[in-house]
């Protein structure tokens, strides 16, 4: 339903990227989220509204959110206020998209309890808050509704558009 409603904003015509979740969750040790899944397989990774970076699964590195657990790049902060970085197998954050205001969205994760994924935002003033609801939901609701404070955009007035990454783009 809520991947529904962003094509619907966006306008975009589904295109279909093929994605080996079998290896992405063997390596994350950790099903990932059906609605996730979905998004990945319509949109791929690339921006929304000229704002907000969703990291798909991607054959590239800019748009690919499971990179950090394949190659030695510099590493994330192992933690940010109370919350520490995923490591597979344990506990802590996957970061699934960013806004270009320095907003970070991501999941809490317990390998201990799969199917679970609180969606925990953090604002530009370094403040977390956790969200009961899906992560297409939660992108909706970011995007589309302006009193989703404190990370709505919907105020600013920018086009609903989705701009697939170079790599994500099958077109």
């Amino acid at each position: 339903m809520w991947v529904q409603r962003l094509l619907e904003f966006t306008g975009w015509e589904p295109s279909a990227h093929s994605v080996d979740w079998a290896a992405a969750e063997e390596e994350l040790r950790i099903p990932l989220p059906t609605d996730f899944k979905q998004l990945c397989e319509v949109f791929g990774g690339g921006t929304f509204s000229d704002s907000i970076a969703f990291y798909g699964r991607t054959a590239g590195f800019r748009f690919n959110f499971v990179l950090p657990w394949q190659a030695p790049l510099p590493p994330l902060p192992a933690e940010i206020g109370q919350y520490q970085k995923y490591t597979p197998g344990g506990k802590g954050y996957i970061k699934w998209a960013s806004s270009e205001w320095g907003a970070e969205y991501c999941w809490l994760v317990d390998a201990q309890q799969p199917g679970t994924y609180p969606v925990l935002a953090r604002g530009e003033a370094g403040e977390w808050c956790e969200y009961d609801m899906s992560t297409s939901e939660f992108l909706y609701r970011v995007l589309a509704d302006k009193d989703f404070q404190p990370f709505g955009i919907a105020q600013y007035g920018l086009d609903p558009t989705f701009q697939p990454g170079p790599e994500a783009d099958g077109r």
